[in-house]
């Protein structure tokens, strides 16, 4: 009753000529066009354009973003949990962080077209300070379409108009980066050594789980969790891979 309350609503609004060309873009990106445009549009908002709107806040996309993450993480979980029935925490967690990667959906935004919708400011623009603005965007405009339509709906855009059109899951599957050896040749490569460590093993009942650090030059780099200590490690390597921004 709600939905169709907002959708009856949304029909008597006057909109401006960038309004109606951002629901044009939004309904190309999800599918049909939104019941309330706000959230939409502070999805568009980087930060460096962002205007004061309260004691000094700033209402910028970021907020969306947080959200939107949240949301992403969750069915792309879900999805693959079902899609997978026979595959360990260790699998579902790797394929899931690749398809919600910065370098993913930084990719994935540019193809559906976010490039066309946020705004930012240029002049403030270098060849890295804005490297993730893309993905960004995209992990806004998630938060959006939640806001607006509810989870169901975020649930089918995000399956239907993102994981299915965008990601050859088989092949990321097959394509898997085995962290460890890349952070082992990284660290000889740069002549420094590099350590993994048995931190503790934690009991949950039916199952234990270890914990790795990994430490470079005998300084603690990050700690990573697995089912058994090689998963352990290898989460703690992307874990380090990703925090010394190793490619």
């Amino acid at each position: 009753m709600r939905l169709i309350i907002k959708r009856i609503s949304s029909l008597f609004k006057i909109y401006s000529e960038s309004d109606k060309k951002l629901i044009s873009a939004i309904k190309m990106m999800v599918g049909d066009k939104p019941f309330n445009l706000h959230p939409y549009k502070v999805a568009t908002q980087h930060s460096s354009v962002a205007k004061r709107v309260k004691q000094g806040f700033r209402e910028s996309n970021e907020r969306l973003e947080y959200l939107g993450d949240a949301v992403l993480g969750m069915v792309v979980a879900d999805y693959l949990f079902k899609k997978y029935p026979f595959k360990d925490e260790g699998f579902l967690t790797e394929v899931r962080s690749r398809i919600v990667s910065r370098e993913s959906l930084n990719h994935v935004a540019r193809k559906i077209g976010i490039g066309q919708i946020v705004k930012f400011d240029v002049k403030r623009k270098t060849p890295n300070s804005h490297k993730s603005l893309y993905g960004n965007a995209l992990e806004a405009l998630i938060g959006a379409v939640y806001i607006d339509r509810g989870f169901k709906y975020c649930e089918r855009f995000v399956v239907k108009k993102l994981l299915m059109p965008h990601y050859d899951i088989e092949e990321i599957i097959a394509t898997t980066k085995n962290y460890k050896s890349k952070l082992i040749e990284w660290t000889q490569k740069n002549s420094k050594s590099i350590g993994f460590d048995h931190m503790e093993t934690i009991d949950k009942g039916h199952f234990k789980e270890f914990v790795i650090q990994v430490t470079i030059d005998d300084e603690p780099i990050s700690k990573g969790h697995g089912l058994s200590k090689k998963k352990a490690e290898q989460d703690a390597s992307r874990l380090a891979c990703e925090k010394l921004a190793i490619e």
